[in-house]
């Protein structure tokens, strides 16, 4: 059985967890509201002040398939995330290391990224992701960025670091602080 998904997941004051008829999770809080779509063969419970994710068609370990012991526990893990999301919400940072490298605030939720290329990088955000920079003197360029959907904000950093790797000899590149 899934060690992970027998776990409960405790609800913090503010926000508030509903299931809709078609399995569908909905978790609303002070920093936003996100939702998951639930397979069929997963049943979440939301009972006293925790959250519990269940077999629904089975009663015990054994009469579970391989397929539903993976989707406990990762249905389990992507609800928590949002119930972390919504309360306290994920920051990431990421620094620019590299002679010229410079990014700059533009307006509509949009930064300009100069990484020793031709051209500059634009890169425009959705609306729930919040971008704000950081250039000081002697410093490396910095890029903070805060959401309260985990998986949204890893994209973002992957796609901003796509653009200049980490480079193992030198040390250039788009790095997380302190990688």
């Amino acid at each position: 059985m899934s060690r992970i998904g027998k776990l409960p997941i405790s609800i913090p004051a503010g926000v508030t967890v509903t299931v809709s008829d078609e399995n569908v999770v909905t978790v609303k809080g002070p920093k936003g509201e996100l939702s998951q779509q639930v397979d069929s063969s997963i049943a979440v419970v939301v009972e006293e002040g925790n959250v519990v994710v269940k077999y629904s068609n089975c009663e015990t370990y054994a009469e579970a398939t391989k397929q539903q012991h993976a989707f406990h526990g990762l249905y389990r893990a992507l609800i928590n995330n949002m119930v972390i999301g919504v309360s306290e919400g994920y920051k990431k940072e990421l620094e620019l290391v590299g002679v010229g490298y410079r990014v700059n605030d533009k307006p509509n939720n949009a930064i300009e990224l100069l990484l020793g290329f031709t051209h500059p990088i634009y890169m425009q955000f959705p609306a729930e992701v919040k971008i704000e920079t950081k250039s000081e003197r002697n410093k490396n360029p910095l890029i903070i960025i805060e959401s309260c959907n985990k998986e949204l904000l890893g994209l973002i950093c992957a796609k901003i670091r796509s653009f200049r790797k980490p480079e193992p000899y030198k040390g250039k590149g788009v790095k997380f602080v302190g990688e």
